[in-house]
């Protein structure tokens, strides 16, 4: 019984690992794609708004146009788009033009297989599974879209809002929907009043609407008891790196405030009552 245990949990595990990297593959689609079409239907609705007759462009959403190299436009056949191998086979390159590719494709795959290979393990084919691994997709996608063009897009956000809210409804959330509903709230509205604070003193902008929203998504997983956690972990992570980066260019640089609250969101969704409850305990020590 004990190794027929054993070779299930060794299957699943498998299973999963395979199963995040092919994910991890349309993830690098999304990420890839939807800023691009953002900016387009952006680019479109400006034209409409100053009545400026819009460019005839190609239809260009998740599915269309086929997978091709960005450089010399040749599609990509189907072994050289295996999740994890082609990157190794090809040696990090373009196939035809042998432009490099970024490696940071090969680093998604290899998160979504880890996370997801986790999750099949410790879970197994349940429903908290399945909403670890929607959960999961998309941080990863918020992570990177915002590491490469500082931008949260609404559409995600705004679906992990949901998904928050609706997880507080489940037998399984750790938290009342009372407590997601007034997390997203204090969650939205503590970088809110950060943001004005900051614009009012100094007249520059220190963050955008989208980290906002993100908190108000994190924070409805969590609930208001431990955003002092997510807010200080991200804050901390987010400096340190400015000084180093600092230290390391000679320059200032804006960073993308989105992959440390996601950062900070994570370690508060497993161990945020822990840590406030060491911090209180060593206050009362002290």
């Amino acid at each position: 019984m004990t190794e027929l245990f054993a070779a299930h949990t060794i299957a699943m595990l498998i299973l999963s690992v395979i199963l995040g990297a092919v994910i991890g593959s349309f993830l690098n689609v999304v990420i890839h794609r939807l800023p691009i079409q953002l900016q387009r239907q952006w680019q479109l609705e400006c034209a409409e708004a100053n009545g400026t007759p819009a460019n005839q462009v190609e239809p260009f959403n998740l599915a269309f146009p086929a997978s091709h190299c960005p450089k010399c436009q040749s599609a990509i056949a189907w072994y050289d788009n295996i999740p994890l191998l082609s990157f190794l086979f090809l040696r990090a390159r373009c196939r035809h033009c042998k432009t490099p590719i970024s490696i940071s494709y090969w680093a998604v795959e290899i998160i979504a297989a880890i996370s997801f290979g986790l999750i099949g393990w410790q879970y197994g084919i349940t429903v908290p599974a399945l909403f670890y691994a929607v959960v999961t997709s998309l941080l990863i996608c918020l992570f990177v879209i915002d590491l490469h063009h500082k931008l949260l897009p609404d559409v995600l956000n705004y679906s992990l809002l949901w998904l928050g809210l609706l997880w507080s409804l489940s037998e399984y959330s750790s938290i009342t929907t009372e407590q997601a509903l007034i997390g997203a709230v204090v969650g939205y509205l503590s970088l809110w009043s950060v943001y004005w604070v900051f614009k009012l003193l100094t007249k520059k902008e220190g963050m955008g609407y989208g980290d906002f929203k993100l908190l108000a998504a994190l924070t409805a997983f969590t609930g208001a008891t431990v955003l002092p956690v997510t807010v200080l972990a991200a804050s901390l992570c987010g400096a340190v790196v400015g000084i180093v980066y600092i230290k390391l260019s000679g320059r200032a640089q804006p960073i993308p405030f989105g992959p440390f609250l996601i950062g900070g969101g994570i370690i508060s969704y497993f161990w945020g009552h822990e840590l406030l409850y060491a911090y209180w305990s060593w206050l009362g020590g002290a």
